[in-house]
């Protein structure tokens, strides 16, 4: 949600920002109904001055007997007035701030401009892409190859796009959810959360998913909604909340399954497990103090980098261009794994991790804020959120970048004590 004070007192920085974001937005037709609000306030102000003045005379004409009736009557007419323009000014909220909240973060300075993700700006890249003697497979036939990877049943069971793990690939996502929060805590600090699943719309609000991107969720018969990823609750357990400065920065992570409706999504990127309707995600938040947010950024980067980096799985670092940004974030870095199997056997990056700042964006539309105890000053909390990874796409990685001429699988050495000690996923029996 926006800062209707910015936008009044800098309507032409405002309307430049939103065309960042590729929308013509008249300052004007916004300041217009906020004036309206201010001139109804004020109309109310001077209304409670007269009311007020009235019950102060008719207490000293009662006290010496004289008739009321007339200033009574004026005090219905007061009421009256008073009620009506209290109408006035909560439709034209109500107007306003169904403008707000359908507008996009603010962006960076630094966010470079362009339309989709071609114009993405490359940061860095990591690891040596592997050599094959053979056409390296992609995450689908290695999975039919080992006959652990079953969408036929995932299908029977669900329909299009979920799957059904088993074996040892099933053990494997567990292995990588653990390994992932198992570095998280022990290397950066981070409080471990178990969330609630389900949550309120409100929580949606909060973060940004709602009202704009309701076709991409999954909600249930008493209008609860499963959540997208962890950010949501994660995000919303400082909802309606003021904090302590002391206490921040706060950095919670969360290992839970993610659930999206993928109403836009088409082509290629939805083979095989590329592109879920149930997936698993170790997720990361951040709540913290405003001077500090970018700083923050760069150490949730660097999180995701250490997992990837742990896997031996080569990467890159992209800045989000403008118009590959998310709603609520102002600036984002995505890390794109390599997977050699796709594209037929030619390869190529993937997303598996989106890490963005979202300034105090999500923090106005939640309401959290953080106190100075010391100055008394109250001011809006700034979140950031992260991938630290997406589990299901780091098993695609290592499926496709580990994978032999046989169809087996090696195991990254830091996942071996996670998979009881077994080094290669081999070929499963056929009648499994």
């Amino acid at each position: 949600m926006h800062d209707i004070k910015f936008i009044r007192n800098y309507p032409e920085e405002f309307e430049k920002l939103m065309r960042r974001r590729g929308l013509d937005i008249k300052s004007s037709f916004i300041l217009e109904i906020d004036t309206s609000i201010r001139g109804y306030q004020t109309e109310i102000q001077t209304i409670q001055q007269k009311r007020n003045t009235a019950s102060k005379e008719i207490g000293k004409l009662l006290s010496i007997g004289s008739d009321v009736s007339s200033l009574k009557l004026n005090l219905e007419s007061y009421k009256s007035d008073l009620s009506q323009l209290d109408d006035k000014i909560k439709k034209l909220s109500k107007d306003l701030n169904d403008i707000l909240k359908e507008l996009p973060n603010y962006l960076d300075e630094d966010v470079p401009d362009g339309e989709t993700e071609f114009q993405n700006e490359f940061v860095k890249d990591w690891g040596n892409k592997p050599e094959f003697s053979f056409k390296p497979r992609d995450h689908v036939e290695i999975g039919e190859i080992l006959n652990e990877l079953d969408f036929k049943t995932g299908v029977k069971i669900s329909g299009s796009r979920f799957v059904l793990l088993r074996g040892q690939l099933a053990l494997l996502e567990r292995a990588l959810s653990s390994f992932m929060l198992d570095t998280h805590l022990s290397e950066f600090d981070f409080e471990e959360v178990s969330p609630p699943y389900i949550v309120r719309e409100d929580a949606l609000f909060g973060t940004g998913q709602l009202p704009k991107f309701s076709e991409d969720l999954f909600n249930t018969t008493d209008n609860r909604w499963l959540i997208p990823t962890a950010e949501v609750p994660l995000t919303n357990i400082v909802s309606n909340e003021i904090v302590d400065k002391k206490i921040l920065p706060l950095r919670f992570v969360a290992n839970t399954p993610c659930f999206r409706s993928e109403a836009g999504a088409a082509g290629a990127d939805t083979r095989g497990m590329i592109r879920q309707h149930q997936f698993s995600k170790v997720e990361m938040v951040f709540i913290t103090n405003p001077l500090e947010s970018n700083k923050e950024l760069d150490r949730l980067v660097i999180c995701a980098e250490t997992i990837l980096q742990k896997l031996k799985l080569p990467y890159r670092v992209m800045k989000l261009c403008s118009g590959d940004v998310g709603f609520s974030a102002k600036k984002t870095y995505d890390l794109e794994v390599w997977l050699p199997g796709q594209n037929k056997g030619k390869g190529a990056y993937r997303e598996i991790s989106s890490c963005s700042n979202c300034g105090d964006f999500q923090a106005r539309r939640m309401n959290a804020k953080f106190k100075d105890m010391e100055t008394k000053k109250i001011d809006f909390l700034h979140t950031l959120n992260g991938s630290g990874l997406a589990v299901g796409r780091t098993m695609i990685a290592i499926l496709e970048n580990y994978q032999q001429i046989d169809g087996s699988v090696l195991i990254p050495d830091v996942l071996v004590p996670y998979m009881e000690g077994t080094q290669k996923i081999h070929i499963a029996n056929s009648n499994k």
